[in-house]
């Protein structure tokens, strides 16, 4: 007998705080993900073919302040992992997933215990808050080798340099292919600049980057 939602989404939280949720570690893999146009069905899609004890996700989607706890909300009825929009200030766990709230920059930030959600309402960047390369540029200063970047459908750039500086530091980078997004825009400007390690539709990034996270 299937439960009604709200209790479906009590027991998926306790069973998630009990058997999977746990601080990550300086060696631990964490995945960064950056969308705009068409990036709500986009980022469900990656997450859809994601399991429940997955390394942190933290994701930045362009969107109006008042719709980001709706989407993660709505994401985590239906993910096998935890969703949630950040407030700034959550530790990092696996099996967790941290949507940037449309009126703040998201950052990731090493703390005692790992690493810990930072939130800063500071002016946008690539006319945008919150902004992937703000995102990924600490994704690159503070995880480095250990993070995976993926850079999903939207329109303009934003995402593209911080993204290259990911690869620099040397995580491992994906972008969405022409032909799977909804606009080429983002993935393509990092493509052009070498961001990009390697290319993959939509329903094939998740299964390349649990590859990745599985050789590790």
């Amino acid at each position: 007998m299937s439960l009604p939602p709200n209790l479906a989404s009590m027991e998926k939280a306790a069973t998630s705080q009990a058997a999977v949720a746990r601080p990550v570690t300086g060696s631990s893999k964490i995945i960064f993900v950056g969308a705009s146009t068409g990036g709500t069905e986009a980022v469900k899609s990656f997450l859809l073919g994601i399991p429940s004890d997955c390394p942190p996700i933290l994701i930045v989607q362009h969107m109006p302040v008042s719709f980001t706890a709706a989407f993660a909300a709505r994401l985590d009825t239906l993910c096998q992992p935890r969703v949630i929009e950040s407030q700034g200030g959550e530790l990092i766990e696996s099996g967790t997933v941290y949507i940037a709230p449309g009126h703040s920059h998201l950052r990731i930030k090493r703390c005692a215990s790992g690493y810990v959600t930072e939130l800063f309402s500071t002016p946008p960047v690539n006319r945008h808050r919150p902004s992937v390369d703000v995102l990924f540029d600490s994704a690159a200063e503070v995880v480095g080798r250990n993070a995976i970047g993926v850079i999903l459908t939207g329109m303009g750039k934003d995402g593209a340099c911080g993204l290259l500086r990911m690869r620099k530091a040397g995580a491992r980078t994906f972008g969405q292919s022409e032909a799977s997004c909804v606009v080429y825009g983002m993935p393509r400007e990092a493509a052009v600049i070498g961001a990009v390690e390697e290319v993959a539709a939509l329903n094939e990034i998740a299964r390349r980057v649990l590859t990745v996270v599985s050789k590790t």
